[in-house]
């Protein structure tokens, strides 16, 4: 019997929402904002990148309207990152699963890629799976730190091997998407030779538009900072990176340690007390 595969890959984090935003008529693009974010682990710093202006501005105004006092680091993973700003997780029970919450609306994908990637330190947002969010569009309000891990070369080359031999099947899934109607039709009709036609189509177009893509190296500046200070490359260009952590590091780690229950939330609450915008 013919095999049919036609099965979207997802890539799941969190998450959830835009905001019509952008740079103000004569602003200083050279000046970058600071935000402190005060928890009960201690101060973090961050700076928020210019080239992202729509999650920088949504930030912003977030931390200027208290959207994020009293919320909880509710998913913390050691060697991965940490994630805060569920609206949901203020005054949240302990045991209750965290990680739905939203402000109602998305922000539009904003990747500054290679320039802006998952190092260690990277300020991030959340956002929902690509089987629901194709655009990998972010959360309106979620974001994690990364904390990650450190990488040898080999290992990147691995990655860098893995990454190239994916990418029909990412290309696959994408066209798949843009059918899924006739997918379904299909199913229901138990088609299963409509079912393999389209699915050999679909292949033979992936593998096509693969062939006039360049291969995928990490740059020079990701290596440097993948074998030294660590990060998670596998999240790049997946998840909008849109600043990092200036000072604080060692509360971030600090938090990573932490004991965490089966859906990654810290039995003891670790909270945001207070987040401003530093002049």
């Amino acid at each position: 019997m013919k095999k049919i595969v036609l099965i979207l890959l997802t890539i799941s984090f969190c998450g959830l929402i835009a905001c019509k935003t952008g740079t103000k008529k004569g602003e200083d693009m050279d000046k970058e904002t600071l935000v402190k974010i005060e928890t009960t682990a201690g101060d973090i710093k961050v700076k928020l990148y210019n080239e992202t202006p729509k999650h920088r501005d949504n930030f912003i105004k977030l931390v200027k309207d208290g959207m994020y006092e009293g919320t909880l680091f509710h998913r913390v993973i050691k060697d991965f990152m940490i994630q805060a700003g569920d609206p949901d997780s203020k005054n949240a029970p302990k045991g209750k699963m965290l990680g739905a919450g939203d402000v109602g609306y998305t922000i539009p994908a904003e990747f500054v890629y290679p320039k802006f990637f998952h190092k260690k330190g990277a300020l991030s947002a959340a956002r929902q799976g690509d089987n629901v969010n194709p655009k990998k569009e972010s959360s309106g309000c979620q974001f994690y730190i990364v904390t990650g891990k450190v990488y040898n070369d080999s290992t990147l080359l691995s990655m860098e091997s893995q990454m190239n031999e994916n990418k029909i099947n990412v290309i696959f899934n994408t066209l798949a998407q843009k059918h899924m109607k006739e997918i379904y039709k299909m199913r229901k009709a138990n088609d299963e030779d409509g079912l393999y036609d389209l699915q050999e189509k679909l292949f033979a177009e992936a593998q096509e538009i693969a062939a006039k893509q360049p291969e995928f190296h990490f740059t020079p500046e990701q290596i440097e900072a993948y074998t030294t200070v660590g990060g998670t490359p596998h999240l790049d260009g997946e998840y909008t990176v849109f600043g990092e952590v200036v000072e604080g590091m060692d509360v971030v780690d600090k938090i990573q340690q932490v004991k965490t229950d089966r859906s990654d939330r810290p039995e003891e609450d670790v909270k945001i007390i207070k987040a401003t915008i530093l002049d």
